[in-house]
């Protein structure tokens, strides 16, 4: 749940996103209504408009490294704006309805084919073949909430389980460990130098002691 000042913002960003294609308002607005209400379905606790809100937060220091930043603004709006936790294709579907709602507002092809690029390579978050400066500056920017505060990362890992709440505990831990352990793995979790520089240390102690926590957790009921 985000505040009304923070929706009027977004709404705001939305429609002077839209102006640089010469789309009116009264255009922008209808496919602006739908993006909020699919942010704001009921199952969504982590995946939501506040997500996007740190997204575009973030993003608006990371924008100087794109090379077409309104492609990656509305990579933003449409990433994940089909989002069920039951099923493994959601950026593949993501990417379909953002085309259709860009095609719809007669946005150039090439901007279209742009953000449903953008939109898949988030499928593959631990995937460097998909880097590229765009396609870097969207990621970091998703991945922006691991280098988040102590207190914000442990509410977005309660969220995320939350929202895997249909998976049993022993599994869950299995597989968010799993997760966990490639991220750590990598060489650098950020791409950007400036999330790299910022970020980095604190994203590898956050997903650290969610690690642990995890480790904790399964010796508990083992031993239960």
């Amino acid at each position: 749940m985000i505040s009304p000042e923070k929706l009027d913002g977004l709404q705001r960003g939305w429609v002077h996103l839209l102006a640089g294609y010469a789309v009116e308002p009264a255009t922008a607005y209808p496919p602006f209504d739908r993006l909020v209400a699919a942010y704001s379905e009921p199952h969504r606790r982590y995946h939501t408009l506040e997500h996007l809100g740190e997204m575009f937060r973030v993003g608006s220091r990371l924008m100087r490294f794109a090379n077409h930043a309104n492609a990656v603004q509305l990579a933003v709006w449409f990433h994940d704006i089909v989002y069920d936790p039951t099923r493994s294709d959601n950026e593949a579907r993501s990417a379909d309805l953002a085309t259709k709602e860009l095609e719809a507002l007669g946005l150039p092809s090439a901007t279209v084919a742009a953000v449903q690029t953008l939109i898949l390579a988030t499928a593959h978050l631990l995937d460097t073949t998909t880097s590229g400066a765009d396609a870097d500056v969207l990621h970091d920017a998703d991945l922006a909430v691991l280098g988040a505060s102590e207190a914000r990362y442990a509410r977005y890992a309660a969220d995320i389980r939350a929202e895997y709440a249909h998976v049993p505990e022993a599994d869950y831990r299995r597989g968010r460990s799993a997760v966990l352990e490639r991220f750590l793995n990598q060489p650098r979790i950020y791409r950007t130098d400036l999330m790299f520089e910022e970020g980095e240390a604190a994203a590898r102690r956050n997903l650290e002691q969610e690690q642990e926590t995890l480790r904790s957790g399964a010796e508990t009921a083992a031993a239960g």
